[in-house]
This record gives structure tokens, C-alpha cells and sequence, in this order.
């Protein structure tokens, strides 16, 4: 499969392909008639980088969680490091978003509350 027809059938941004292809991360696919061709491994880790994407991974996040799995046997420790530090920033985001959140609904509540006392008056 080219790049452009993986971007159009899985929807990934050909300025990704092109990333990952200068990150050295797809070097089992092979460069036919001048593109390159990519497999089901190779789509396989783009899913990921997709995820890691849209989880909120800066892209040289991305690149060094994906040479940790890729390069290095035994890199377990050091990729779940990395999820766990994402995940309590994603954490702290949450806990923000909650507090404005409630925030907000208490200025609403007040709003409703002085319009329920104007009308029974």
C-alpha cells in the first residue's frame, strides 16, 4: 500500500507518514517504483502513533516511546514510565476541567436560583 493510499483508507494525515518515515521507524517497508509500500505491521504502528496523537503526546514523545519499542528489547519499563507520566498529567487535566466545570454549574445554579425568586414574586 503508498502513502497516499494508506492516508486516504485510514485516514492518517500524510504529514504523519511522512514522519514516521523520517523517524527510520518503517524500515521493513519496502520502496517500490519510487514509494514507499506499507504492510500490516507497518499500519499497525501508525495505529499506535495515531493513539499516542491523540492521547497528547508531543511528537518527540512519540518518536522516542515508538524507537523504545522498536529498538529496544526490554524497553517495557521505560514505555510504561512514560504512559504512567502521561497519564498523571492527563490526570491533573481532568481534575482542572472538573473544578472550572463545577465552577460553572455553581454560576448557573445562582442564575436559575434568582430567576426562580423573580418569578415568585
Amino acid at each position: 500500500m503508498t502513502i497516499d493510499e494508506a492516508s486516504r483508507r485510514y485516514n492518517i494525515p500524510l504529514e504523519m507518514l511522512r514522519e514516521y518515515e523520517r523517524w527510520g521507524l518503517c524500515k521493513a517497508v519496502k520502496k517500490v517504483m519510487g514509494s514507499w509500500q506499507y504492510d500490516d505491521t507497518d499500519l499497525e504502528r501508525l495505529g499506535l502513533i495515531m493513539t499516542l496523537h491523540d492521547i497528547g503526546f508531543a511528537s518527540s514523545e512519540i518518536e522516542t516511546y515508538m524507537k523504545l519499542l522498536l529498538e529496544k528489547e526490554g524497553s517495557e519499563d521505560q514505555r510504561l514510565r512514560i504512559l504512567d507520566q502521561k497519564r498523571r498529567i492527563l490526570l491533573g487535566e481532568i481534575h482542572s476541567c472538573e473544578k472550572r466545570l463545577s465552577h460553572l454549574d455553581y454560576l448557573r445554579y445562582n442564575i436559575r436560583k434568582n430567576q426562580d425568586k423573580k418569578q415568585t414574586v
